[in-house]
């Protein structure tokens, strides 16, 4: 089986190449970091199948879907979405566009492989959680989501800290969607504060302003990269890094 890798962390599409590679029956031929560039090597490396992120930058998993579908390919290949986020809506969604199966993180690699053979021989989509397991004492989503926060130097008094720290909590419960930002998250983020959506917008972007400029920047740029080198990185990139790096804690 020929895979293509789709993930905008770099270091975990190495990771899956090697434990991959390392079965004969899987053959990882390519990876790609953003939507547009996994849509330029599925044309070019026509894979059996895809490993597909949902967060990504430029193009998001669900765009990936909704092209795949316009796309006149000699061979389309099937589609295994590891995601982040496990809620209903995302997941039907998901399912409505086109996905074969689903994997939700965060997950052993064992099991990753485990379902890639199980998924060569089903027909129809099957969703699968994972979960890890909890540890005693540890800290809360909130919690973990704060402490990125204050990694990266954004202020607590600043409005914008609320914002996206309810933000990465939004897309957390509610999953990931594109255009989300404008069309979802800033209408619920300004009826909650009482503000406007433009309100929610610069307060996050003012936050951001000034942890790039008196914070941690360097913190900043490990957490965005490979996008995010001598620009301020965008409101949308940064919340979906968070919300890697909150699960990831």
């Amino acid at each position: 089986m020929q895979i293509l890798v789709v993930d905008n962390n770099v270091e975990l599409c190495q990771v899956l190449q090697q434990f991959l590679t390392a079965h004969e029956e899987f053959k990882v031929v390519g990876m790609a970091h953003d939507g547009e560039q996994a849509l330029t090597e599925i044309q070019r490396l026509e894979p059996d199948l895809i490993l597909l992120d949902i967060t990504m930058p430029y193009l998001d998993g669900l765009g990936v879907l909704e092209a795949l579908n316009s796309m006149h390919l000699k061979k389309k290949p099937k589609v295994f979405v590891i995601t982040a986020f496990g809620s209903d809506r995302l997941l039907s969604r998901l399912l409505a566009l086109g996905a074969d199966y689903f994997l939700v993180k965060p997950f052993r690699l064992e099991i990753l492989v485990e379902r890639l053979r199980e998924f060569s021989s089903v027909s129809s989509p099957v969703i699968v959680e994972e979960a890890a397991a909890v540890k005693e004492n540890e800290p809360t989503i909130d919690q973990k989501v704060s402490e990125i926060l204050h990694k990266m130097g954004v202020p607590p008094h600043f409005k914008g800290f609320a914002y996206l720290r309810d933000a990465v909590l939004m897309y957390l419960k509610e999953g990931y969607y594109a255009g989300g930002l404008t069309k979802e998250m800033y209408p619920a983020l300004a009826k909650k504060y009482r503000t406007t959506m433009s309100g929610v917008e610069a307060g996050i972007r003012n936050a951001l302003a000034a942890a790039w400029e008196n914070g941690n920047t360097e913190f900043i740029k490990k957490l965005c990269e490979p996008y995010c080198e001598d620009r301020m990185p965008t409101n949308s990139l940064v919340i979906a890094r968070i919300v890697e790096g909150s699960l990831c804690l």
